[in-house]
């Protein structure tokens, strides 16, 4: 079916308004500050290990407050974002997260640095939320995606974090003074955004149109008999489909928050520690991990909207599965970064995917679905670093990165789940089973 008008002519896009417009930028900046508080204190990590005198599980098991903060807190984001709204919420869980970075800076013992940390996870999982949740109202103004544009920033934030954190341990700043100044800057940088952040109260249920075409998506996943074809019915999925579809995104988010948290906790560790890097050339591969996640978002909307997020995520998977098999098979520091960069490249749709499908998922209140994913992919967090570090301490860490590529493997297995709907670049929606002129 041509999606030309009756006189010959493409419909142009409505304009967008300047209050989203504003919008979009104040929520890019939140995205920005999340992603470099967290990388400027990643640098610091083999400092802090070795200042504790830890193993590198009890280092895991410290690390592992972070996700596990975020488990704890992060169900309470939907209530507290339908009670104040996301834009309060975002901003003032970001401001609660410096603490919990300042302390970390400062621990002296392992309890300390463990707490500080599940107190930044758990702001961090809320801010989390609450800024997807803005962007998703932000990007239903503009009807077309832009979602990934914001996860690209958040990797920019973590990329210019990242940079920054190394360069003040190279020039011998202290964790401590490190984490005040970091937290300065950008937690004011939150709260001068929060003036453009869109006012009124949380958006509703979709149109009726839009549950359709999304339980259309969803539907690619029963089975099409001769009795029963398959249809774009309004119905909502079955309580099994449904669910098993959540938790299908929840593994392919999980998944790429497991290549992320591994660029974030381990590069540096394993850099240094395999082949004596110095602090800056550890610091590389996350740098190189986030730093291609970053351009791999920016790409990412148009690729979505040209081939589907199913064909992108493949893709993306069999990146991640290739790049850094290779990369832990032939072990060097320059195929190694390389390695990360890839992975980065690699997952960089599969957390925005994973949201926006749940976002709009049949079946489920307003917010619900993004939260529950939101949640259980910290679950992913939560598991990785300890289990990496204990196999790291009964074997090797190169062993114990392994689950990059088997994290690749999933993603390529549960994509399926995944909406085929491609987007004209006039904003209208095509699927594979699609004619095109």
């Amino acid at each position: 079916m041509s999606s030309r008008t009756a006189a010959g002519t493409r419909p142009a896009r409505p304009p967008v308004p300047e209050t989203a417009r504003r919008a979009r930028v104040a929520v890019a900046v939140l995205f920005f500050t999340n992603g470099a508080l967290f990388a400027n204190l990643l640098p610091r990590y083999p400092e802090i290990k070795a200042g504790l005198d830890l193993s590198n599980g009890g280092f895991g098991a410290a690390v592992a407050a972070f996700p596990l903060g975020a488990l704890v807190a992060g169900l309470s984001a939907g209530a507290l974002i339908r009670r104040f709204g996301s834009a309060r919420v975002a901003v003032g869980a970001t401001l609660v997260a410096t603490v919990g970075f300042v302390g970390a800076g400062a621990a002296s013992v392992w309890a300390v640095l463990a707490a500080a940390l599940f107190v930044a996870g758990a702001m961090d999982a809320i801010t989390d939320v609450a800024q997807n949740s803005h962007g998703l109202r932000v990007q239903r103004l503009y009807g077309r995606s832009i979602l990934n544009s914001f996860h690209a920033v958040w990797s920019m934030g973590a990329v210019i974090g990242g940079i920054m954190g190394a360069a003040l341990a190279e020039a011998g700043l202290s964790t401590t003074a490190h984490m005040v100044v970091s937290s300065v800057v950008f937690g004011i940088a939150a709260l001068l955004a929060y003036r453009w952040l869109l006012r009124g109260p949380e958006p509703g249920p979709e149109p009726d149109e839009e549950v359709a075409a999304d339980a259309a998506a969803v539907g690619a996943l029963e089975p099409a008999t001769d009795q029963q074809p398959r249809t774009t019915s309004r119905v909502s999925p079955s309580f099994v489909l449904r669910w098993g579809t959540l938790l299908a995104l929840t593994v392919i988010a999980a998944s790429g928050g497991i290549v992320e948290d591994a660029g974030s906790s381990w590069a540096a560790i394993y850099l240094s520690g395999t082949f004596e890097s110095t602090a800056f050339v550890a610091s590389l591969g996350f740098i190189a991990l986030q730093g291609m996640q970053f351009v791999g978002r920016l790409l990412g909307d148009g690729l979505v909207d040209r081939f589907g997020q199913r064909a992108v995520a493949r893709s993306g998977g069999a990146i991640v599965l290739v790049g850094t098999g290779a990369a832990l098979a032939w072990p060097t520091t320059v195929g190694t970064i390389v390695g990360f960069g890839l992975a980065g490249f690699g997952v960089a749709t599969l957390i925005p995917a994973a949201m926006d499908a749940a976002d709009r998922l049949p079946g489920f209140a307003p917010g619900t679905g993004l939260t529950i994913v939101t949640w259980l992919l910290r679950l992913g967090f939560l598991a990785s670093p300890p289990v990496v570090g204990a196999v790291a301490d009964a074997s090797s860490l190169r062993v114990g990165l392994l689950v990059l590529p088997l994290s690749g493997l999933f993603v390529v297995v549960f994509a399926q789940v995944l909406s085929t709907r491609r987007r004209t670049t006039e904003g209208a929606s095509a699927t594979d089973d699609t004619p095109r002129d």
